[in-house]
């Protein structure tokens, strides 16, 4: 039998979060131990395993508006639970290396949320962004606008885009699939796929 370790969990939220609470922990496959209500709002005392605790603090930062407080300690072992199989949609994968231009993400951003900013060095098989739908999308992000005249050149330079989406480690443990890496060093966190050498 594998054993895994446990967590005892504490939380504390304003009463009207309380719902959003357990809907999360029950998704995790947690085990309420405790539940009161105080003068600020509805404490829980939870077991959970390790494995299904990543990713929670920020979900629940999200869904109470930053008005959670959570702490955890270590349980105990105990024999393994079945892990959360978190449902996503597909992977944006950059198919050329390069620069990402403001161009390019400007026309990802209608059907996909970036990763990346203008300017941001990528390579082939990197994840770049979320697709809107199932299924991975490959793009070319280092493509820029073709150049008719010197206006035209000048005008890249007025495109607008939203700042990319950046995750901490614990967001990207949680978001990343099966066939993907996860890449960290001393500056950057990046995705990518396992298997670079695909044609697309």
């Amino acid at each position: 039998k594998t054993f895994e370790p446990f967590e005892k969990l504490y939380l504390e939220v304003p009463e009207r979060f309380a719902g959003v609470v357990i809907n999360s922990l029950g998704q995790r496959k947690a085990e309420m131990v405790n539940m009161q209500t105080v003068k600020t709002g509805v404490r829980f005392e939870y077991k959970i395993s390790t494995k299904n605790l990543i990713g929670l603090r920020g979900e629940l930062l999200t869904k109470t508006s930053g008005m959670s407080v959570v702490n955890s300690v270590f349980w105990d072992y105990e024999p393994e639970k079945e892990a959360v199989v978190w449902q996503r949609n597909g992977a944006v994968v950059s198919n050329e290396p390069g620069k990402a231009l403001a161009y390019a993400i400007a026309h990802l951003q209608v059907r996909a949320t970036s990763f990346v900013d203008p300017g941001e060095e990528v390579y082939k098989g990197m994840i770049i962004g979320l697709n809107n739908r199932q299924g991975d999308m490959y793009f070319n992000i280092c493509k820029g606008k073709q150049l008719t005249n010197m206006r035209a050149s000048t005008s890249d330079a007025t495109i607008q885009v939203a700042p990319a989406l950046k995750m901490s480690l614990e967001q990207y443990l949680t978001f990343i699939g099966p066939d993907e890496l996860l890449e960290v060093t001393p500056h950057h966190l990046r995705l990518r796929k396992k298997d670079l050498n695909f044609k697309h």
